[in-house]
């Protein structure tokens, strides 16, 4: 059995009818860039994820470095960020031209609550909190310590679509969040997109000026921008697709839910949730002793896996300048060397999860 670690293909046959009829109406009325295509996005985003506004953009990075040039991040501040997450996320903080301060991670792989006012000093701005692999962060306690210290929190959600905490959902604590429309996202267009929400009419005011040339109205130009608007083609896919978000979602829970079952008496660590979240696994990560071996074995037997993240955000070589040592975050510098993520699609099978886990069973016997 051949078991990919996602099956985009398989998600089109299922709703090929729904996506031609969308790229097919935006061609027909040559409706390319932003329009009211992305305006229809934007309105039925804002309704799922329970904000005011959605401004929709290129790409989820965008999303991230424009909202941070609303707060006014730039040199000399600093802003703190998980140790394990995707670049984006420090990357946005660092290309302002401010510091990225690095905080360990929990057993969530989200920023470590209990480890973040030890990085506070008088030049942090704020905190991006990073729901990773689907997983919410530990909201409730980083927006106590916000107010505590003033400071802003700007939640990165690429991975979460849909994620909750005691049934709010994420995106929602912080003054702004950021999404990712990556193909392979939970929540994806045919190419790269993404979008910010808010409930602040200023915050979205600007981030419309911002991602639009800094216009208000065509040529009428308030501040410098950026070229960030959403294609009409990857808005109208993305109309289409977000009707289904929640049965796919609860497909994602089902499965991790049954790898679970199956593979409770592994040696193997299995995701974990914390109580009252609801955990919409963009990827399901598991860790173990023998990652390279057991993902070398499931390779062997036809299993696409992958690993996210190899190496921690502060071992990058872009960030040696900093000065950090595996040792100032030990919790995700032994996750780096242990984790490695299951094929976790909707379209999987019974069939599928089954074979996966006689697999990995058969390398631990």
């Amino acid at each position: 059995m051949n078991v990919p670690f996602v099956d985009l293909k398989a998600q089109y046959n299922r709703y090929k009818a729904e996506i031609d009829g969308a790229i097919a109406n935006v061609i027909s009325e040559t409706a390319f860039i932003s329009g009211k295509y992305a305006t229809q996005f934007e309105e039925a985003f804002s309704e799922y994820a329970q904000v005011g506004k959605t401004i929709a953009c290129a790409n989820g990075t965008d999303s991230l470095e424009i909202i941070l040039d609303v707060l006014g991040v730039g040199p000399g501040d600093e802003v703190i960020v998980p140790a394990l997450s995707w670049i984006s996320t420090s990357e946005a903080v660092g290309t302002r031209g401010a510091t990225p301060v690095f905080v360990d991670i929990d057993e969530t792989y989200t920023i470590d609550p209990l480890k973040i006012e030890a990085a506070i000093t008088p030049r942090t701005r704020g905190i991006i909190p990073v729901h990773l692999y689907g997983c919410p962060a530990n909201m409730p306690k980083i927006m106590e310590i916000a107010e505590k210290h003033n400071l802003f929190v700007f939640e990165d959600c690429a991975q979460s679509h849909g994620a909750e905490i005691n049934d709010q959902r994420i995106a929602t604590f912080g003054i702004a969040g950021s999404f990712s429309f990556y193909p392979g996202k939970n929540l994806g267009a045919y190419g790269d997109a993404g979008a910010m929400v808010t409930n602040s009419l200023e915050i979205a005011e600007k981030a419309r000026m911002i991602a639009n040339h800094g216009q208000k109205a065509k040529h009428h130009h308030f501040i410098e921008g950026r070229n960030s608007r959403m294609d009409g083609m990857h808005a109208a896919i993305l109309s289409a697709k977000l009707p289904l978000i929640e049965m796919w979602t609860n497909e994602r829970i089902d499965h991790a839910a049954k790898y679970c079952e199956l593979l409770k008496d592994s040696i193997i660590t299995l995701p974990f949730t914390p109580k009252g979240a609801r955990h919409v696994y963009h990827l399901f990560v598991i860790q173990s002793d023998n990652r390279d071996g057991l993902m070398e074995h499931l390779k062997k037997n036809d299993i696409q896996c992958a690993i996210h993240y190899p190496t921690a955000l502060p071992m990058l070589p872009c960030y040696d300048h900093l000065g950090h040592k595996d040792s100032d975050f030990p919790v995700a510098t032994l996750a780096t060397k242990r984790i490695l993520s299951l094929p976790l699609y909707p379209e999987m099978t019974q069939a599928h999860i089954a074979y996966v886990v006689q697999v990995i069973n058969k390398f631990h016997a």
